[in-house]
């Protein structure tokens, strides 16, 4: 079975969205699991733009990626959804076959009105299943 790990900053936004859609996209082939290099809050407009595409993942905990390299965890593919130079600050896990780098925006970094956000967090929402798809597809 594949393990896949998405990274970001705070876990709160992008590695989440990727490992909710890659839960329910990818099947039983893959295990996905999402942490960040400083845990934080889930980003409420996430929570509300992933509720709109039927997944909830409004109970989710925010993880370490620190605290997944320290228990052992292996990954046979890390995915960073952040900016390169956030990328680099992650540890390399033993045994890593792949590891990819999607730079997708930061919904924290997000201003506007409430719709203007939420319009926002929904462009990065899709490009995310976007990019998710493409990775199953690329594995079959």
């Amino acid at each position: 079975m594949t393990k896949v790990l998405f990274l970001c900053v705070h876990n709160s936004a992008r590695s989440q969205m990727a490992e909710a859609f890659f839960k329910k996209l990818a099947g039983d082939r893959f295990v996905a699991e999402s942490a960040g290099l400083e845990p934080g809050r889930l980003n409420p407009f996430v929570v509300r733009a992933m509720a709109e595409s039927g997944i909830d993942i409004s109970g989710n905990p925010t993880k370490s990626v620190f605290d997944l390299f320290r228990a052992g965890k292996v990954y046979q593919a890390v995915i960073t959804v952040c900016s390169k130079e956030a990328a680099e600050r992650c540890p390399i896990f033993p045994g890593l076959s792949e590891r990819h780098h999607w730079p997708f925006a930061d919904p924290s970094t997000f201003t506007g009105s409430d719709e203007e956000i939420m319009v926002q967090v929904r462009a990065v929402r899709d490009e995310i299943e976007a990019a998710i798809k493409a990775f199953i597809a690329s594995k079959v």
